[in-house]
């Protein structure tokens, strides 16, 4: 599976202004916006994978609703900048849905058996490290740093991997097959995940440098995902 001036990482579709200029500015405070109602969409998804998952034992539709999750997170992004949605609430929202989408769906396969512990606990630990870092840039008054598209790529395949590994957790020939295939995708996209958390360490204390340089006051700013 994010204001301008604001202090933290910003998920890139929702985080640039559009070129519109001074209108666009001035609908940054709308909060009912197809983008944002995606967003909570997500998490009302969520809830369902959980239910599916444990409650009705329906590994299969659980997979389905977890995909579609994660897919929305690419859509929003896309409807934000096509249609002049973005919004500061939406910086907010989206990228927080997405974390909240990506680490409980990893600890629900992982507590379901489909991944190993270890799996869950190196994905899991990069994202509150990240997460983490957020918090001290922003209580440090640090200007916005862009999330990188190394950072999304790894997300995207992390997004992609855990439902797969869920998908395959049978013991048909297929499915021992599948999940050779899904290691092959989430070794490249953890190694992205981790380079674009280590990419980050040069941009923050620039951002730090510069925080006076605008004199902007702390603000609720974008969440970073990726």
């Amino acid at each position: 599976m994010q204001p301008d001036g604001g202090p933290l990482l910003s998920k890139e579709p929702r985080g640039d202004a559009p070129a519109a200029g001074g209108a666009e500015e001035e609908g940054l405070d709308r909060v009912l916006t197809v983008p944002n109602l995606l967003s909570v969409g997500r998490l009302g998804l969520l809830a369902l994978f959980c239910f599916l998952l444990f409650g009705a034992d329906e590994r299969v539709a659980a997979v389905v609703v977890l995909a579609v999750a994660g897919a929305t997170d690419f859509v929003d992004g896309y409807v934000a900048r096509r249609f002049h949605q973005v919004s500061t609430i939406g910086k907010v929202l989206d990228p927080t849905a997405d974390r909240i989408v990506l680490g409980t769906g990893v600890i629900a396969i992982a507590l379901y058996g489909a991944v190993p512990g270890w799996l869950a606990g190196v994905v899991l630990g990069r994202e509150v490290v990240v997460s983490l870092a957020v918090v001290v840039l922003a209580a440090l008054g640090a200007r916005r740093i862009d999330v990188l598209w190394v950072g999304k790529a790894g997300t995207f395949g992390l997004m992609a991997a855990f439902p797969l590994f869920l998908l395959a957790d049978a013991g048909s020939t297929w499915a021992h097959v599948l999940g050779d295939v899904t290691w092959v995708l989430l070794v490249p996209s953890l190694a992205l995940s981790f380079l674009a958390a280590v990419s980050y360490v040069p941009l923050a204390r620039r951002a730090l440098r510069a925080r006076h340089e605008d004199g902007v006051p702390l603000s609720a700013g974008g969440v970073p995902v990726r």
